[in-house]
Formats: C-alpha cells, sequence, structure tokens
C-alpha cells in the first residue's frame, strides 16, 4: 500500500460530499495528492490531467507562485481578523482591486465564503432592498430547472436540481421556477444556441400568475454548468433583462463558474452584453486556493441601505470568515495573476481550438449532443437503459485510469480546463475520451 494511502479506519471518518460513499470506501480508490501547473498526481505516482480545473475553480493552473508567496506570507503576519465593527486592510485592498474588473455599476462587494453563501446572501440582499424601499411585499423568488445555486436552503429552493431538493421537505415559500433552456432542435450548436430566447417571456406567466409587486428576483447561471453545460440561447438572457426592468424585479447573475476567464471575458455579464443587479463569484476568485466568494451589487442597491436604514448596521448579515486574511491575499495575487498573463483574452484566443476539438467528437460512440462556450464544454451520453449516469461513470472512471480527470453529471461529461491550457493537452483530453467512449458499452 503506498504510504500516502489512508488506513482503511480513516477512510471512513470522511463523509464526502456528493460522492457514493459507500461504493468509493470499498473500491479502488482515486486520491490526489499533488498539483502543479494542468497537472495532478495521484496517490500511486500517476499524473492526471486536469480537464475540470479542479471542481471549475482553479482557472490559472495549480500550484501558481505568486498566489502561493502571498498566502504564506499573510498567514506568518495575521491568520484571522474578524470583520464585524473592525476590519484589516487586506479586506479593502482586495475588494477596491476586483471592482476594478466588476462590470457595470457592480462596485460594491460583500464577500462570503463559498458560492453557495453567495447565492443565500444575493437572495437575502435582494429581499431587504425591496424592504428598505417600501416594496415589503416582493419576497417571491424565481429560479429556473435544472438551476444550481449552491446547497443553501436558499440556494437549494430556487435551483432546479431535483437530486438536490427532494430529500429536505419544503424548502423555501414562494418560488417558482422558469423552464430550463435545453432544447432538442439546439443539439450540436457550437456557441449561443438559436432557438429558445422566447423562453425567457415564461417570466410573463409567472407574473401573471403572482403579481409583479410580490416578485423580488430571478436568479440565473448565465450558463448552467453543474447540470451539464446549458449555453443560453441567443436573445435570452437580454429578454430575461427587459422583463424585469418592465416589473420592477432584480436580476442576480450566479457566475460562480462564469466568473474569472471561464467564457474569454472577466465576467458572463461582459460576455453577453447584460447587466445584472447582483452578481455572485466564487471558485476563480481565489484560484480555490483559500475558500472565498462574494455578491457584488449595483451602486443603487447599495446606496438604497445606506440611505434607507433606520439602524446602524444596515444589513444584519454575514459569516465569521468574511473578508479572510488569507483570501483576501489570495483573492488579490490570483487577480494579479489574472492581469500579468492576460489569461481572460487567453481563454477567448483558444477558445476557437476547443470548440473545434470537442465537436470532433461528434462521431464517437453513444454522443448525443456536444455543447460548447468559451473555455467550457459538456457531451452529452445516451444513458444506457435503466441505468442512467452508469455509463458516464465508466467513462469517468476509464479516463482517470488513463491519467485525464474529467467530471460528469448525469450522463453528461463536463470540462472547463485550467486558461493555462495548450493545444496539445487539448487533444489528449479528446483523444482520451474518445477511446474511453470506444470501450464503454
Amino acid at each position: 500500500m503506498d504510504d500516502r494511502l489512508p488506513s482503511p479506519d480513516a477512510m471512513q471518518s470522511f463523509w464526502m460530499p456528493f460522492t457514493p460513499n459507500r461504493a468509493f470506501k470499498s473500491g479502488r480508490h482515486k486520491l490526489l495528492v499533488e498539483a502543479d501547473g494542468m497537472f495532478y498526481k495521484s496517490h500511486d505516482g500517476r499524473e492526471i490531467l486536469d480537464a475540470t480545473s479542479g471542481l471549475w475553480c482553479s482557472n490559472a493552473g495549480h500550484n501558481r507562485p505568486k498566489i502561493t508567496a502571498a498566502i504564506q506570507k499573510q498567514a506568518a503576519t495575521m491568520d484571522f481578523a474578524p470583520t464585524f465593527n473592525i476590519a484589516h486592510p487586506l479586506a479593502f485592498e482586495f475588494t477596491h482591486k476586483l471592482s476594478g474588473i466588476l462590470p457595470y455599476d457592480l462596485k460594491k462587494v460583500f464577500l462570503t465564503n463559498s458560492g453557495s453563501e453567495a447565492a443565500d446572501t444575493a437572495l437575502k440582499i435582494a429581499l431587504a432592498y425591496h424592504r428598505m424601499r417600501g416594496q415589503g411585499a416582493k419576497t417571491r423568488l424565481i429560479g429556473r430547472e435544472r438551476a444550481y445555486h449552491g446547497t443553501g436552503f436558499g440556494g437549494i429552493s430556487v435551483g432546479g436540481l431535483v437530486k438536490n431538493r427532494m430529500h429536505f421537505g419544503t424548502l423555501l415559500a414562494g418560488v417558482d421556477h422558469l423552464p430550463h433552456t435545453h432544447l432538442s432542435e439546439n443539439v450540436f450548436t457550437k456557441g449561443e444556441p438559436e432557438h429558445g430566447a422566447d423562453l425567457a417571456d415564461a417570466l410573463e406567466r409567472i407574473v401573471s400568475l403572482h403579481d409583479a409587486s410580490t416578485i423580488a428576483a430571478v436568479i440565473v447561471e448565465p450558463v448552467a454548468g453543474s447540470t451539464g453545460v446549458l449555453i443560453p440561447p441567443k436573445g435570452y438572457l437580454k429578454r430575461l433583462r427587459e422583463l424585469c426592468d418592465k416589473h420592477d424585479i432584480l436580476l442576480i447573475f450566479d457566475e460562480v463558474i462564469t466568473g474569472f476567464g471561464r467564457l474569454g471575458a472577466a465576467f458572463g455579464a461582459d460576455y453577453f452584453g447584460v447587466r445584472p443587479d447582483l452578481l455572485c463569484m466564487a471558485k476563480g476568485i481565489t484560484n480555490a486556493t483559500v475558500p472565498m466568494g462574494a455578491v457584488a451589487v449595483s451602486n443603487r442597491i447599495y446606496d438604497t441601505f445606506m440611505q434607507a436604514s433606520d439602524t446602524p448596521i444596515e444589513l444584519f448579515h454575514g459569516y465569521t470568515y468574511s473578508g479572510h486574511p488569507l483570501a483576501c491575499a489570495a483573492g488579490i495575487a490570483t487577480l494579479e495573476t489574472y492581469e500579468e498573463e492576460d489569461l481572460f483574452a487567453r481563454a477567448a484566443g483558444i477558445a476557437p481550438y476547443w470548440q473545434d476539438a470537442v465537436h470532433s467528437l461528434r462521431d464517437a460512440n453513444h454522443v448525443i449532443d456536444i455543447r460548447n462556450l468559451g473555455l467550457v464544454a459538456g457531451i452529452e451520453l445516451q444513458p444506457r437503459e435503466g441505468a442512467a449516469t452508469a455509463r458516464a461513470l465508466e467513462v469517468f472512471d476509464r479516463c482517470f485510469d488513463d491519467g485525464l480527470l474529467i467530471r460528469v453529471t448525469g450522463d453528461i461529461i463536463a470540462m472547463s480546463p485550467p486558461l493555462i491550457v495548450e493545444t496539445m493537452q487539448i487533444d489528449r483530453m479528446i483523444e482520451t475520451i474518445r477511446k474511453a467512449l470506444a470501450v464503454t458499452e
């Protein structure tokens, strides 16, 4: 046994998230022990090419010297400082630097520790904002089918993934959902699909059912990632923006995945040219080195709190680790790394090669659809009769055995490589997947 493999007893202590624990702990273990650049190393010494940026989050690749040094220096200088009624300079320095790349007038930033916390924070801010402006009846929250907004009660309430909701009771009241945007006529589309912008008009139906005076916010992912990479149809997000303006509804973009260069722009709001009122982010914000999330809000929303609050504390909300010094240090160094290496533009430049490469799998065994935008792609497989997800999981296992880390969600292979990916590494990813599909029944 490798000396870095946990003991059988130790294996039982960690309740793994979103994992079949019984199968994992009784089978051959997949353990990662080192990471550098585009690669992980497994506990048995094999090099694993990372086609998923860890979990959509290591956008600049692994073990980046500037980020590592910043974390080490800050840990030795001050390991923690509270941000309730007191603060530390890095929290201000980081949010100021972040505001420089945030789109439109979203220049005020509330710091959280994850994408789940960011989503719940955005929903709470939306509700409190309407109350602050004398519109306290606007309490309904509108999500979307097949959406993922983290695992807090707010996030799973507006989210639309059945397995994430089914065991947890009635969730938040007053929530409704738009239809998802996955249409059969858009199969094998390269980039934004042509059909489906009119799906945004379902918001009109929801308004007619509940009345706009009761609806606080609509929350959507610009690109729905965790459900299997659903790309918005051309004009869909702009239509949502128009309808939200028409009915005095806030529009929240959950950019936990699309933020920080994934689409070849700083944020999806930039890429699509659509202005949200609030923007959730996490993952790439620190290159995943220290947990952090954030919600950016428009100056209008922030100013309303500052001007209308009748209590000294304008928003009764926060976390012990909001603005953690190590996370702020990592965030500053991450933003500098993105800027110095021009990684967002690099992603845009290599995106056409990525698109052609992933769509070359159109004729591969079991492939029924391919979707892509920027440096993200979903490859959908025909489910095995009576055994949904089994085929994709076998492909996942075969790819890992062959030195490639992919992600599967249902029967969809999802890929989102670090923005530093090279063309030869893209070629290796595609050929490894093709080989795995060829031998999978």
